[in-house]
């Protein structure tokens, strides 16, 4: 038995190293297709990251491979007591028999086709978004519609509805009526509070934020957050895009984008957010790496980091503080006559507005929320895509009060529906996660005294002590109560913004 298990151990092992690289490839091609690709190059590219990516998934479909890695979930030993490499591949056949009922009723054929259909949804969406014409983006947004019902339909598993499906892909165990629960809660604190946050007379001043700064002096201000955070520039690197994210090629290669905008908190924010997202790539546990079940944390889990760095720590006063006089040197005009407290009051400036990205810490989880409702309509009711724009235009209107004035800044600001639903609700998701695992590590120490220290180490240490080390091997209701010793709850997030925002506008 245990040469057999070593047998199909080295066989797996062996296959998946192969599908890596093809998947490395066509992560570095996607990459490229995201940020420096010449527009006449993106179509023929978006074909290379298909096939790429394509060939991965012939090696995992092939007979050989299916039966060795279902053997080894029939036979693994990871139960309490087992040793670590039992454990870990007892782990690495849970995730590939979950990942054999996904693609099992789906052929390379059929996979390379969709592959196809939402890399030129991409591109649609980006030429629909430049044009601000949602008309331009309807047919590729149908056909990923249509598609994503057909690969749910194929799971061996099924949630209660088919975005239930969806959603457990990126956040496992969640389902809607969760997200209804946690949501409603958040609309029914949240929309009160705004509407007096709305009606204060404090009076924030956000001018020198506007100042003209060059894309040169965000450029250095982008690297030296990095630096400040603790992002490891040998493992990383970071460049440009329409739409910021990060790209986790591969082990030892986590790089990440931004943008520069007229005002400079956005590339600032964007840079944090992104760079929380790298450091829990970097910092994840190096031996999830060697079997192969490295960046299996769920995009909930993923979200809370990029969230907690970007907003608890980032938009904190101890983190103001920390930055102020790095800030002052390389933005001397902007902060020109410009206050530490002032600062930290621009940043966290509560006002509805339009673009979710750009939007403040307290109004982002209503963007979230909106796009939630809209998704879960498309896909459990069939909302038809003509009426989308509309909805939106509706949903913004009742919780923020404002309407978009056209497609660019309302329906098609994201990129997300280009390559399918499921994805949205995780960003609110980890704002109740982070909120639970900062009150968890403020019992361990001072976290605002750490980071007005620039100590992140102390900081990033207990996150990957405590955050990072098992989340590639829980889900993610199992991992908040390893963390934290309590369920999720959004009560921690909800009495945070209540207590930092009614202070902040004196209410």
């Amino acid at each position: 038995m245990e040469q057999s298990v070593n047998t199909n151990l080295k066989l797996v092992k062996d296959t998946l190293t192969l599908a890596e690289k093809y998947e490395n490839a066509a992560n570095i091609v996607g990459f490229d297709l995201e940020t420096i690709c010449p527009e006449k190059a993106m179509e023929h590219q978006g074909e290379t990251a298909s096939f790429l990516s394509n060939e991965a998934y012939k090696l995992i479909k092939s007979e050989e491979f299916i039966a060795a890695a279902e053997s080894l979930y029939e036979n693994r030993l990871g139960g309490e007591g087992a040793c670590l490499e039992d454990r870990l591949t007892a782990k690495l056949a849970e995730y590939l028999h979950e990942d054999y009922g996904k693609i099992k009723n789906i052929t390379p054929e059929e996979d390379l086709e969709y592959s196809r259909i939402f890399n030129q949804a991409y591109i649609d969406w980006l030429n629909a978004k430049n044009a601000s014409d949602f008309s331009l983006f309807r047919p590729s947004l149908e056909k990923v519609i249509e598609v994503e019902k057909k690969i749910v339909s194929k799971y061996e598993v099924q949630g209660d509805t088919p975005y239930d499906t969806l959603l457990n892909d990126y956040e496992r165990g969640l389902t809607s009526a969760d997200l209804d629960e946690y949501f409603g809660a958040c609309k029914e604190r949240l929309l009160p509070l705004l509407e007096r946050i709305k009606a204060s007379k404090k009076e924030i001043r956000t001018d020198f934020l506007s100042r003209p700064s060059t894309e040169e002096q965000q450029k250095n201000f982008a690297r030296y957050l990095l630096e400040v955070i603790g992002y490891d520039f040998t493992r990383g690197a970071f460049t440009t895009t329409e739409h910021p994210f990060t790209s986790e090629l591969a082990r030892d290669d986590v790089r990440v984008t931004t943008n520069y905008r007229d005002d400079i908190s956005s590339s600032m924010y964007s840079i944090v957010h992104e760079g929380g997202h790298a450091l829990f790539g970097q910092l994840q546990p190096d031996v999830h790496h060697d079997y192969f079940i490295a960046d299996r944390m769920t995009m909930g889990m993923h979200e809370s980091v990029s969230r907690f760095y970007e907003n608890r720590i980032g938009r904190s006063e101890a983190f103001i503080s920390l930055i102020y006089p790095e800030m002052k040197k390389i933005f001397p005009g902007n902060l020109a006559g410009v206050s530490e407290r002032e600062l930290f009051e621009a940043v966290n400036l509560v006002t509805p507005s339009l673009i979710r990205t750009e939007s403040d810490e307290f109004t982002y989880t209503l963007h979230v929320i909106i796009r939630y409702e809209i998704e879960k309509q498309i896909v459990n009711e069939g909302l038809a895509v003509e009426k989308i724009p509309a909805l939106w235009n509706q949903k913004y209107q009742e919780y923020l009060g404002i309407t978009p004035p056209d497609d660019r800044r309302g329906v098609l600001q994201d990129v997300h529906w280009s390559g399918g639903f499921g994805y949205f609700p995780t960003y609110a998701i980890g704002n109740l996660y982070n909120s639970m695992y900062y009150n968890r590590m403020a019992q361990d120490f001072d976290v605002a005294a750490a980071v007005a220290a620039g100590d992140f180490a102390r900081v990033n240490g207990w996150m990957a002590e405590h955050v990072f080390a098992s989340a590639n091997l829980l889900k993610p209701k199992e991992w908040i109560v390893g963390i934290t010793g309590r369920e999720l709850t959004p009560d921690d997030f909800l009495t945070y913004l209540e207590e930092k925002f009614g202070d902040l506008y004196e209410l």
